[in-house]
């Protein structure tokens, strides 16, 4: 179990989806937490990994242990901090696998749409490139290089993606996933039950990913999901509050 003696780091990239899926998750538990920037062509702020985990952010390490995939880094946030809002148990009535099926929703679905629409102008691309920039520690010569060349390499990104999935348009791909996330949500306060859960999580850190950027207005303009989204903010900042 946590307690306030507990040193909890998040190794994270600034647009990775699934590392705002685990912050919001943190934050939404009321965990306070410390983030360290990963550069993302060496990675070499990364903390010594074990053999089995890929060199992929996000990292989470809580004292000595080191926790990888965003999904197992939150069912063990909740397993180690047992109090309060539960992110993994739906309310009486409600089952547990539709948490589930809609976070993997997300990972499947969206996490891998979201780098289509930010990356796909250059000027959008080298925001992206910016942002990373702005938000690392990284020294002059690194933040140089990825303000060069991170542009490049998340236009090929884009490429890449579009190409797996077999589309050729990330808007309209994008379009089609929030389309989804407002028939699920319909008319509840939360994407199942009365209280955020991991599944409120990953779609509140996926879109956070990308409030900086034109994309983010797509989602102002859906009143379900607008509301939505400022409902587990205010969620997120209250718990955050108290800690």
């Amino acid at each position: 179990m946590m307690t306030s003696n507990n040193k909890i780091t998040l190794y994270q990239f600034q647009l990775c989806p699934f590392c705002h899926k685990v912050r919001a998750a943190l934050e939404l538990k009321g965990v306070p937490y410390t983030r360290v920037e990963v550069a993302p062509g060496n990675k070499k702020e990364l903390p010594p990994l074990p053999e089995e985990a890929p060199r992929k952010v996000p990292v989470l390490q809580v004292n000595d242990e080191i926790i990888w995939d965003s999904t197992d880094i939150l069912l063990e946030i909740d397993r180690l901090v047992p109090d309060g809002l539960s992110l993994t148990s739906a309310e009486a009535g409600e089952a547990d696998e539709a948490i589930e099926a809609f976070e993997e929703w997300v990972d499947r679905e969206l996490m891998p749409a979201l780098p289509t629409v930010i990356y796909d102008t250059w000027p959008n691309a080298f925001k992206a490139a910016h942002i990373t920039a702005r938000e690392s520690n990284f020294g002059f010569w690194d933040r140089f290089k990825v303000k060069v060349g991170g542009s490049l390499i998340m236009k090929l990104i884009v490429k890449r993606i579009l190409k797996r999935v077999g589309r050729t348009d990330g808007h309209a791909w994008l379009q089609e996933c929030l389309d989804y996330a407002e028939q699920q949500l319909g008319a509840k306060e939360f994407v199942v039950g009365e209280k955020p859960s991991i599944a409120d999580a990953a779609l509140h850190g996926a879109f956070k990913c990308v409030e900086e950027f034109p994309v983010f207005a797509k989602i102002d303009q859906r009143p379900t999901l607008k509301a939505w989204y400022d409902r587990v903010q205010t969620h997120r900042e209250q718990a955050s509050s108290h800690t």
